[in-house]
């Protein structure tokens, strides 16, 4: 199975890119919102990759981040809601947007969404699967106020640039929350320097 691809993307379509892996052209379909973020940015791109097989066909779905991917195996999962409408439903909302949506029952919010309906936004709402993946998304906020997105496992940059905003006084927690959102925002190919500039930005808001 592939787990990632790296190479340049060459064209891009309604709900697909075609990615150029050392001249090779992989078909990939990708939520709007990853296909957006493609086309905006320059040179060789890193797709996770999730390979689903059929009788009729091996597909690849590509995402830019592990929140993405993970999402859309949620999503999955639940009754009538395939691939490609899980891509429609990540077209329309981020990976924290649906974990909110989902967790405060909005379902006029996931209804909202192209092609979805009242009927599989009542579907994923009420799929238990889904109430705990989203709870395991959110975490209180330090101050009471709400929820906040549950930072994924840092390593790498991301780890540097954690440890460089404790140094500068920083509580680890907060560090994390702030790099987390910078990650997302810039996207896998982002720079160290790049990254702790945004994070410092972000907790600052």
């Amino acid at each position: 199975m592939i787990g990632s691809l790296r190479g340049v993307v060459e064209a891009t379509g309604e709900g697909v890119c075609v990615l150029d892996v050392n001249g090779v052209g992989y078909l990939v379909a990708c939520s709007r919102r990853t296909l957006d973020r493609l086309s905006a940015r320059e040179g060789p791109q890193r797709l996770l990759i999730e390979t689903r097989v059929s009788q009729e066909a091996i597909t690849l779905y590509g995402f830019l981040d592990a929140a993405e991917r993970e999402a859309f195996r949620a999503l999955i999962e639940v009754k009538t809601v395939g691939p490609q409408k899980a891509l429609q439903v990540l077209s329309g909302l981020s990976p924290e947007e649906l974990a909110r949506a989902i967790a405060g029952k909005e379902r006029k919010r996931l209804a909202a969404v192209k092609g979805l309906g009242a009927a599989t936004a009542n579907r994923i709402v009420d799929e238990p699967a889904m109430q705990k993946w989203a709870m395991g998304r959110l975490l209180p906020e330090e101050d009471g106020g709400g929820v906040a997105v549950a930072p994924l496992p840092l390593a790498g940059a991301d780890a540097d640039a954690v440890s460089a905003l404790t140094n500068l006084g920083l509580k680890r927690p907060e560090a994390e929350r702030a790099v987390a959102r910078a990650r997302r925002a810039l996207g896998e190919g982002a720079a160290l320097e790049a990254l702790i500039t945004l994070a410092l930005r972000e907790s600052a808001r």
